[in-house]
């Protein structure tokens, strides 16, 4: 397996992103665009979509080098997928992107559900956002490689999401083993037993075209993780609960993976 390079033509590539945006978002959705800080201090604008029929949430944005990151929350199959389309080195050799996608289990909590984002309203559009709370990094190492042809019975959003990086999409055993205890068809997944002896990091790699162990880090730098609860009180005195706002978040993810040659990895010469 090999990350996929989307080929070049600034034509061909404005309609493969408007493609992509309409076949994400298909549906009953609810919009919202916040403005947001990123890590670098810079300032993207992201897009939030709650799907009520499908029962889903997409954040996406721009990052302060160009790579467009999509997330996506599949609520019906406790699914969600990490897409990446990433500016390519066209002096080293590089088309204009390179596309991946990452899929694991979506766990209770850790996004509101559709419909309370379906409702969510901001009252200054023009704030700057910033996560109330800065989670850990999640460490994932996405040693399984996942066929396209079959992932319909797992989320009807991967094909979607992950038609571009159709060579370049990645899950892990651990996920696997739950989806085959659920039923899933083995065929859909593709361990990468590849043995290579001494395996090094890319970025400690000189050679463009040795095998290495690849590492791509990507952060949701706003997101509404929880929903807020208030009480009030009656006249006669009894207390009620109901939800009357939402808590935001930041969590960063860093996937693990192997790369047949270092030329798909260069950003790890950066870090």
């Amino acid at each position: 397996m090999f990350a996929r390079w989307i080929s070049p033509g600034s034509g061909r590539l404005t309609l493969l992103l408007w493609l992509l945006t309409v076949s994400a978002t298909l549906g009953s959705a609810s919009e919202l665009k916040v403005r947001v800080r990123l890590a670098d201090g810079q300032i993207t604008d992201e897009l939030l979509e709650a799907d009520s029929e499908r029962d889903s949430i997409t954040v996406e944005f721009k990052q302060g080098d160009g790579t467009l990151i999509t997330f996506v929350a599949d609520f019906k199959q406790d699914v969600k997928i990490f897409r990446a389309l990433i500016l390519g080195e066209l002096e080293r050799g590089q088309s204009q992107y390179q596309a991946l996608c990452f899929i694991t289990r979506l766990n209770h909590n850790e996004i509101i559900p559709s419909e309370s984002m379906a409702r969510l309203r901001q009252k200054n559009p023009q704030a700057i956002r910033t996560a109330e709370e800065k989670r850990n990094t999640e460490m994932l190492s996405m040693n399984v490689a996942v066929n396209l042809t079959r992932t319909w019975q797992l989320s009807a959003h991967i094909h979607n999401m992950c038609s571009v990086a159709r060579e370049a999409v990645y899950t892990r055993e651990a996920d696997v083993r739950h989806w085959l205890d659920r039923g899933m068809e083995g065929s859909m997944f593709e361990p990468q037993t590849v043995e290579v002896p001494g395996l090094q990091s890319c970025g400690t790699v000189k050679d463009l075209w040795q095998p290495c162990s690849c590492s791509y880090n990507l952060r949701l730098e706003w997101y509404p993780c929880l929903l807020k609860y208030c009480r009030n009180r009656d006249v006669s005195g009894r207390g009620s609960s109901y939800k009357c706002g939402i808590k935001s978040c930041s969590k960063g993810y860093q996937f693990t993976y192997y790369v047949p040659h270092k030329q798909l990895c260069l950003w790890e010469e950066e870090t």
